[in-house]
């Protein structure tokens, strides 16, 4: 089937015609390799004034294309695409990282829920914008809910671990099985080093981390938070006992940065 394209620009199908791309309103770029390697697919001139992180104004050129009409018409489909989607999720993330204020470090592990197409670019959006991806950069084993479910309980599911010394085993705390004390208590008598309290109450964070301080293991052990957390939620939980917070789709599935492409 003929591309309707080629018949409504057949008289300048040759010519070449320059854009700019316009974000709609502040926030933070991401996607930048994803769109040039987008524009060598098109076949089009590409440029970027700012690279991956950097802050983009509201109404500010960030980039311009030079391409004939339809590969223009392409570019406005998949750079744009490109760039949206990923500068958005960097934006939340700058966000939710300004709103901590420095006093916990702010994470999203929702990127593992998104198709698997779009995966590494979530990651790297999350990056842009100054969050992490993981609750640790060190080596780290997670262990959650369904692995204990499966293997009956706490001291057990750490037990199949016990060889793995170099890694931070993270253990999944819901009390759900047993209180939060109990099941802080095992996880901490049985190696575990990170508490992930996966529950969004923020008085079982504060039960978690009452204990493991009456067990004089605090400088030992680190604490994250997560469940549902939104961002305007994140000044307040940045004063209690929290090392890590974990903020899920209020990040990943952070509304587009709005790109225009104006031909000049």
């Amino acid at each position: 089937m003929k591309d309707i394209r080629d018949i409504i620009f057949k008289d300048i199908i040759d010519k070449k015609f320059e854009a700019v791309l316009i974000p709609e309103r502040d926030g933070c770029i991401a996607g930048v390799n994803g769109a040039y390697k987008q524009a060598e697919e098109i076949g089009i001139e590409l440029e970027i004034f700012s690279e991956d992180g950097e802050r983009i104004d509201q109404g500010k050129p960030i980039g311009r294309i030079t391409a004939t009409p339809k590969r223009m018409a392409l570019a406005e489909e998949k750079i744009i695409g490109t760039l949206a989607k990923f500068s958005g999720i960097a934006t939340a993330a700058r966000q939710a990282v300004e709103l901590s204020e420095g006093k916990v470090e702010i994470v999203s592990g929702a990127w593992k829920k998104m198709p698997p197409a779009i995966k590494d670019g979530v990651r790297m959006a999350i990056v842009a914008g100054g969050a992490s991806f993981r609750i640790t950069q060190n080596n780290m084993i997670y262990l959650d809910k369904n692995y204990i479910k499966m293997l009956g309980s706490i001291p057990k599911t750490l037990d199949t671990v016990k060889e793995f010394t170099g890694h931070t085993r993270v253990i999944q705390i819901r009390g759900k099985q047993y209180s939060i004390e109990e099941e802080t208590r095992q996880a901490l008598e049985n190696g575990c080093t990170l508490l992930m309290v996966d529950t969004g109450n923020i008085d079982d964070v504060i039960r978690c981390s009452n204990l493991v301080k009456d067990m004089g293991l605090r400088d030992m052990v680190k604490i994250a938070f997560a469940g549902e957390v939104k961002l305007n939620q994140i000044k307040d939980m940045a004063d209690y006992d929290i090392d890590v917070l974990d903020i899920g789709k209020e990040i990943v599935d952070a509304p587009l940065l709005d790109i225009k492409l104006d031909v000049r």
